[in-house]
C-alpha cells in the first residue's frame, strides 16, 4: 500500500512538472481567484503576483514529491522489518506516519484549507479540485489507519 502511495505521489509530482503549463494555470486560477462568484467579497485574499504563483506551485510539488519519497522509505522500512518480531515491524512503520502527514498537509490543508476555503476554490465550477483531493488524503489515511494498527509476533505451530 505504501508502495502504491510512493507511485500515486511520483506520478502527481511527474505530471505537474511534465506538464507545468496545465497544472500552473490551475494554482494560477486559484490564488488568483478570478473564477469564484461575481462579487466575492473574499477577493482581497487574491494573489495576482505570477512569482508568487510559481512559488505557491513550485510548494506543492514539493511537498508532492516528498509525499512519494517518505512512502518509498515507509515501504523499504517495512520491507525489512517483515520477517522481525511484531515490536520490530511496530517500529518500522513510523515512516508511513510521516508520509501520511505529509500528504495530508498537501492535500487537505493546502488544497481544502488553503486552496478551498482561504482563495474560496469551491466557488469555482472550472478550477476546483476539492473533490479529487479529498479522494487523496481519505486514501492516504485509510492505508494510515490501517498500517498503525498494532503487529504481534506469529505464533509457530
Amino acid at each position: 500500500m505504501c508502495l502504491c502511495l510512493a507511485a500515486f505521489a511520483f506520478l502527481v509530482a511527474f505530471g505537474n512538472i511534465t506538464d507545468y503549463g496545465s497544472n500552473f494555470a490551475f494554482v494560477q486560477h486559484v490564488l488568483s481567484m478570478d473564477t469564484t462568484f461575481p462579487g466575492n467579497a473574499l477577493m482581497y485574499r487574491s494573489i495576482t503576483n505570477p512569482s508568487l504563483w510559481t512559488a505557491g506551485y513550485w510548494l506543492i510539488i514539493l511537498g508532492e514529491a516528498l509525499t512519494c519519497l517518505l512512502y518509498l522509505i515507509a515501504a523499504w522500512n517495512l520491507w525489512q522489518a517483515r520477517n522481525a518480531s511484531g515490536q520490530v515491524f511496530n517500529d518500522a512503520k513510523k515512516f508511513v506516519v510521516i508520509a501520511a502527514t505529509m500528504g495530508f498537509l498537501v492535500w487537505y490543508f493546502g488544497f481544502m484549507v488553503v486552496g478551498g476555503e482561504w482563495f474560496a476554490m469551491w466557488q469555482s465550477s472550472t478550477w476546483n479540485g476539492q473533490e479529487a483531493a479529498f479522494k487523496f488524503y481519505m486514501t492516504m489515511l485509510a492505508v494510515l489507519i490501517f498500517v498503525i494498527q498494532p503487529d504481534s509476533d506469529l505464533r509457530k505451530s
